[in-house]
């Protein structure tokens, strides 16, 4: 566990916050951010996840003998926050608000101290060394970001309808391979397996329910290894269209789960 007195820095997306400095930085340039809207973000940072009350954000800023306006100040101090890091409470990609309850910063948060940064090299997760994160990717109207999900996910629905529609063709297609029966029961079991998978994703873009961002997101690892082996769906049409046509669909099916999770992340199931 690391030493508590330890000055910490707080990593979230492209942004660091050093608690020692009290400094808020977005891929080491410094935003501007005052003392007491750090403060805040701070306390958020410790507590990710979780959902914090106005009554516990006052008694945490504000000393109990203080005489001010709490809720003009926690509201002026989430909005400048939300400046900072480019942040909206329609959209939330950091900190959301949860009607009469309170907000909650919903991104994910490493931290780091100082005694763990100098004994070893910084190493981000995937999510946010490799892969986009929110804040790396453009604004797009919630219109255009769902359909375009929804139309993806009719699109794998398409190819598991088909392909268990035809599996007397593809079963002739597949059969000079070494393993043709194995292929052909692994795609049997994925189509049928995905079909209330993409039934989920479509209803959760649709019907916005509790929690379908966040739920979304988990899922997406485990569904990225089937939608890279069902980018190989238009070898299963070789009877209506060429070798070529086939390998040329191929990559774009491969960049289709990031592009799905990078829709997630711009708000395709929220409102």
């Amino acid at each position: 566990m690391p030493d508590s007195n330890q000055p910490r820095r707080f990593h979230f997306g492209v942004f660091e916050a050093n608690e020692a400095t009290a400094e808020l930085r977005r891929k080491g340039v410094r935003v501007k951010l005052n003392a007491q809207p750090f403060q805040l973000l701070i306390f958020l940072l410790e507590h990710p996840g979780e959902i914090l009350t106005r009554d516990q954000i006052a008694r945490h800023l504000w000393p109990a003998e203080t005489f001010v306006d709490f809720d003009h100040g926690v509201n002026s101090g989430i909005n400048r926050i939300r400046e900072a890091l480019g942040d909206t409470a329609s959209n939330p990609r950091f900190v959301e608000t949860l009607a009469r309850r309170g907000y909650r910063f919903i991104a994910p948060v490493r931290l780091v101290t100082d005694e763990i940064s100098n004994s070893a090299p910084d190493s981000a997760p995937l999510t946010t060394s490799i892969l986009a994160t929110a804040e790396e990717l453009p604004r797009a109207s919630h219109t255009v970001t769902r359909s375009l999900f929804v139309s993806l996910q009719l699109m794998y629905v398409g190819f598991y309808v088909g392909a268990l529609a035809n599996l007397p063709e593809i079963a002739d297609l597949l059969s000079p391979l070494a393993h043709a029966s194995t292929v052909f029961a692994i795609l049997i079991a994925t189509a049928a397996a995905l079909i209330p998978v993409r039934a989920f994703a479509l209803t959760g873009a649709l019907l916005h329910p509790p929690e379908v961002r966040t739920k979304l997101l988990r899922l997406w690892p485990f569904l990225l290894p089937c939608d890279i082996l069902w980018s190989l769906a238009p070898f299963l049409l070789l009877h209506h269209i060429n070798f070529g046509f086939a390998i040329a669909c191929m990559p774009l099916l491969v960049y289709s789960p990031f592009a799905q999770r990078s829709l997630i992340l711009m708000g395709a199931a929220e409102h």
